[in-house]
């Protein structure tokens, strides 16, 4: 893809609290290309706190509400969050293929101006393959994403969610046009907290990812704009 490197950051903006939220958004708003708020935000503070951080700066927002139910559930969800007009959401695959097709059936007739993108989650980088057998997926890690996003996109959905582990596997089976948004992206030794399966930003660039989200690589960090700023670069300089 032919976007900068900033404009590939995904800042994930993990806070209940609509205060830190908006000072972050202040802080990187034109540092990174989009925002992240998940379901600790959203449970916690809703449409309200999401408009409310939308009104701080971030008119690119990734709605991360994971949607995993009955197909009429998950599309009435995709409809309710449409209504802000999130520039992404997501859904999980393991769902199933009727309730992806659902999710994008209601992004497509939810209206509002231009359609909300539709991503769908593969396997949690917190999982590992002794995490997985644990809950009766047999084979390995990868095979199970492949599948995952293979169905994905034969249900309608713009691309996936996967860890940097599997992008390259991504790629080649499901295209160039099709978006991969890698989480588990931590800068060179950095600390991997609760995530299993990581990578750098160069090196998830260079396997294909097209959006990366970090989160505490940044808003942790002394200067969260200096550290997307260095990020940013690392990315442009994978790409080039």
């Amino acid at each position: 893809m032919n976007i900068s490197g900033k404009d590939r950051i995904i800042v994930a903006l993990d806070t209940a609290d609509t205060a830190q939220a908006i000072r972050w958004v202040e802080q990187l708003t034109g540092s990174v290309g989009a925002f992240k708020l998940g379901l600790e935000f959203l449970h916690a503070q809703g449409p309200q706190g999401v408009r409310e951080v939308q009104q701080a700066g971030a008119d690119r927002l990734f709605i991360d509400g994971k949607f995993s139910d009955i197909p009429n559930t998950v599309a009435g969800a995709v409809r309710s969050t449409c209504a802000l007009q999130p520039w992404l959401l997501n859904v999980h695959a393991m769902a199933g293929a009727a309730a992806m097709r659902a999710a994008r059936d209601a992004a497509e007739t939810a209206g509002g101006g231009s359609r909300s993108l539709v991503i769908a989650v593969t396997v949690l980088t917190s999982l590992d393959e002794t995490a997985l057998g644990a809950i009766g997926v047999a084979g390995t890690v990868q095979d199970q994403v492949v599948r995952l996003a293979r169905l994905a996109q034969e249900s309608g959905m713009d691309g996936v969610v996967a860890s940097p582990l599997e992008i390259a596997a991504i790629r080649a089976a499901c295209g160039p046009g099709f978006l991969i948004v890698t989480p588990g992206v931590r800068p060179a030794g950095g600390a991997t907290h609760d995530q299993a399966r990581v990578a750098t930003p160069s090196a998830a660039v260079q396997s294909g990812a097209d959006y990366l989200v970090l989160g505490r690589a940044i808003t942790g960090a002394t200067d969260p704009r200096a550290a997307a700023a260095a990020i940013a670069a690392e990315i442009e300089a994978a790409a080039a």
